[in-house]
């Protein structure tokens, strides 16, 4: 791919760049790929924009160059920040008050996560941060993901909730202690640090992040009292003080995805009133979604696929499952949900995702040898969730029976025989 960008280069030279051009039509592909694989297979189209991705990755794509930096860091940023913010919103802090086992299961399963992945990775020999770093990671389900999966299969239900509630929780936890985690790190004995310091600096990560949310909450509480929900203006308003914020919480030493996720949150407490998207927001959101996922797909299929690592990666993925599908157990009592639901909703739990590859960011900006044995690990297992835990996502909402499209979907087809678009 290199050579023929090369000799590309030499004959078109376009006003926007080389890279534009190259990233519009990696775009349109995976735009085409998510849809053609939704259609035919019924799977989501989250499927169809990592595999693009990670083909172009693999060919050598010049796009992204890791570790992320720039616009591309930001734009990763952003995309997160959007999809946690809307996440956050949906999540009724009264509800906890209700059905505190919902709480119970997500404080299970992300320390038993914790646990066991480092466990495993003690076991083959993993240095100790890394394999502390690693299970600090994969605390973290994918939001992301997950809402593409329920808008797809036009899912609704309490696994599907539940699920979104869960992996927004443990993200929460995720970015809180691995953003603290980062920060400690220091540049000669990163061995030198250990988690039972890590206090201090997760109360900064916080503070700062909440005090960005609150912001960003009061800011959008008021336009909301003077501005309808569906008004494009107001679309673009969130989209900019969500962009705003989150350069903001970055700058000041917060977590900018932590930051947008409380400031949701926040939200959703100073205004209870059911309210959606805008339809335009939701237009701008799924753009920045999809350039989001052919990001993180482009970036992790650079990583080294050794034979070792890919040991290394199947434990961590293994262990990773094994501790969801148990938290989830282990909190199900009575949470309301029986030990089926509970079974598949711990599968719903399994994708990685954008979130993920953020944090590893910050561990190689953070301390680079260590963050690049970190990374070595984590984006190989980041692309393969990505993929995989959707799949298993999809699956879990079609045996629960929360969806309402048939799986496989049924082949439609003109008067005269031919397929047409649906």
């Amino acid at each position: 791919m290199n050579e023929f960008l090369a000799i590309w280069a030499e004959w078109i030279k376009p006003s926007a760049g080389l890279p534009t051009v190259q990233w519009s039509i990696l775009l349109a592909l995976a735009a085409a790929s998510g849809h053609l694989v939704h259609r035919y297979t019924g799977l989501p189209k989250v499927i169809g924009y990592s595999v693009i991705g990670a083909f172009a990755g693999l060919a050598g794509f010049t796009g992204a160059v890791w570790p992320l930096q720039g616009t591309g860091l930001f734009l990763l940023e952003l995309g997160v920040a959007v999809v946690l913010f809307e996440a956050g919103g949906r999540i009724p802090l009264r509800w906890f008050r209700h059905n505190p086992m919902v709480l119970v299961q997500s404080l299970a399963e992300s320390a038993l996560t914790f646990l066991l992945v480092r466990w495993a990775l003690d076991q083959m020999g993993v240095r100790e941060i890394v394999a502390e770093s690693l299970a600090l990671l994969a605390m973290a389900a994918s939001p992301a993901v997950l809402s593409r999966v329920v808008i797809d299969t036009r899912a609704a239900g309490p696994v599907t909730e539940r699920a979104l509630v869960l992996s927004t929780l443990s993200t929460l936890y995720a970015l809180t202690l691995c953003s603290a985690r980062a920060g400690m790190m220091p540049r000669g004995d990163p061995d030198a640090a250990s988690l039972a310091a890590t206090l201090y600096p997760v109360l900064v990560v916080l503070g700062l992040s909440v005090v960005v949310g609150a912001a960003l909450a009061l800011v959008l509480r008021t336009a909301l009292r003077v501005m309808s929900p569906t008004s494009e203006n107001t679309a673009i308003l969130l989209l900019a003080m969500i962009a705003a914020g989150a350069a903001l919480a970055a700058h000041f030493g917060g977590s900018a995805p932590l930051a947008a996720l409380l400031g949701g949150m926040l939200l959703k407490q100073l205004n209870p009133r059911p309210w959606s998207w805008p339809r335009q927001m939701g237009t701008a959101s799924s753009m920045l979604t999809m350039l989001m996922f052919v990001l993180v797909s482009v970036v992790a299929a650079q990583a080294d696929w050794s034979g070792p690592v890919a040991s290394l990666v199947l434990a961590l993925v293994a262990a990773r499952m094994l501790a969801k599908i148990a938290g989830v157990a282990l909190g199900n009592v009575g949470s309301g949900a029986s030990w089926k639901q509970a079974l598949w909703l711990g599968c719903a739990m399994s994708p990685m995702s954008s979130v993920a590859l953020l944090l590893v960011s910050q561990f190689v900006a953070a301390s680079g040898p260590v963050g690049r044995q970190i990374a070595g690990v984590a984006l190989p297992a980041i692309l393969l969730m990505e993929v995989l835990g959707a799949i298993l996502a999809t699956l879990a909402i079609y045996r629960t029976g929360e969806s309402s499209t048939p799986w496989p979907p049924p082949r439609r087809s003109t008067p005269a025989g031919i397929p047409h678009e649906s």
